[in-house]
């Protein structure tokens, strides 16, 4: 079967790299079916590329090639690929990406009019990189009723949090250390600002419950603002902390969701999820939790979930497989400061007298070189608006960080 790569990036080399080695493989899973690649479309020039004759800067070249029935998008971006994917899918061929931003952002769309017109639209590879999670939600736990997903969703950031909980190393200098390895961009806003991890919250949302979620419905916060201090106190309460993306059911019309830094104790698994690994837990009202593990990035890993995709899209060419969500509204996903209880892990200029009239008996945590004027505690459960009422009611306390548990 012939098929087409749009985007030779890092992903892309590596799906033309993976159906090439693969391909007896591949063969096999699909009753014989080997998949070729015939086009492959990027607007820069790969000069001495032992593909350069597959190469093509037009995209009508892949769109009005009828033997082209599977087509891997991996350019990234909303734009240019929503167009070609959408234009792709009316002409009835099924589509598979890696690309979590065009899925959170468009992903409704795209399904509806693969469901049209009979095309399979898959993306694997948009959350978790190598771990197989979309699937295994969509298939293996369609008999579960999906209490909560909570998961770290980018190994950027979660290679900064190992180097500054391991190696006691500054923000600063694990960021350097990330992109000197090649796992920042050099612009690594959308990984350390939480947006990364908002797209791939939006995008097991939708599929949890059925409805879409945007990335403006989810609450965002990233780690810029975490500090060797707060790992030092979160030590001593036997803890780490680690950016997570957090999806809660509340109704069957409300859910919460949210990203941000949270408090893991030791003794959950995400708190042994180290380096550039992923992983996302799962709790089901049969199954109880799972938790799927592995490389959430990189060229092979990714690349790997693709040509999943490209395999199962091959196995039903001639099928529709029943996927998707539809459509959510602006009040679906609720304000989770206002409605979600929890512990709070609190760092504040004051003495703890004043905590203790403020909260009552909290757990009090300490740290090496700790400033006389300076408390950390962790309080009991409530809403994060409650903790924050709380705390702005005292003229003379300074709070430094709230972080929720």
């Amino acid at each position: 079967m012939k098929v087409a790569v749009m985007g030779y990036g890092t992903v892309g080399s590596g799906v033309v790299e993976v159906i090439e080695s693969h391909s007896e493989l591949i063969g096999k899973r699909t009753g014989g079916e080997r998949l070729e690649v015939k086009h492959i479309l990027d607007l820069r020039d790969f000069p001495g590329d032992a593909h350069e004759k597959l190469f093509t800067k037009d995209f009508n070249d892949i769109l009005n090639d009828d033997e082209v029935k599977v087509v891997a998008e991996t350019m990234g971006g909303v734009e240019p690929a929503f167009t070609f994917t959408m234009k792709l899918l009316q002409a009835g061929k099924s589509v598979v990406t890696s690309n979590k931003e065009l899925v959170a952002q468009k992903g409704l769309e795209l399904l509806g009019e693969a469901e049209k017109s009979g095309a399979n639209y898959l993306f694997e590879a948009s959350v978790g990189g190598g771990i197989p999670i979309i699937r295994p939600m969509s298939q293996c736990l369609a008999a579960n009723n999906i209490e909560g997903v909570a998961g770290i969703l980018n190994g950027t950031t979660n290679f900064i949090l190992t180097r500054m909980i391991e190696d006691d190393m500054d923000f600063a200098d694990a960021l350097k250390l990330a992109q000197d390895n090649g796992y920042a961009e050099k612009d690594p806003t959308a990984d350390i600002e939480g947006f990364d991890a908002c797209r791939k919250v939006c995008i097991l949302a939708s599929l949890a419950f059925g409805k879409h979620v945007y990335p403006n419905q989810v609450s965002t916060e990233g780690i810029t603002n975490i500090t060797l201090e707060d790992v030092s106190y979160l030590h001593s309460a036997n803890c780490v902390i680690k950016l997570l993306g957090q999806i809660k059911y509340i109704s069957d019309d409300k859910i919460a969701a949210f990203v941000s830094p949270a408090v893991v104790q030791h003794g959950s698994q995400l708190a042994y999820v180290n380096g550039v690994f992923n992983a996302i837990l799962v709790r089901g009202d049969a199954v109880g939790d799972v938790c799927f593990y592995g490389p959430g990035a990189g060229k092979l890993p990714t690349a790997s979930a693709v040509v999943a995709d490209m395999v199962d899209a091959a196995k039903h060419i001639n099928r529709k497989k029943i996927f998707g969500w539809g459509a959510g509204s602006e009040d679906y996903v609720v304000d989770y400061k206002s409605t979600l209880e929890m512990p709070f892990y609190v760092r504040a200029k004051a003495d703890e007298n004043e905590i203790k009239e403020l909260f009552g008996e909290v757990q009090f945590l300490s740290r090496h070189d700790q400033p006389s004027d300076e408390v950390a505690f962790i309080t009991d459960k409530m809403t994060e608006n409650a903790l924050t009422a709380k705390l702005s009611g005292v003229n003379t306390l300074n709070t430094i960080k709230v972080t929720n548990y």
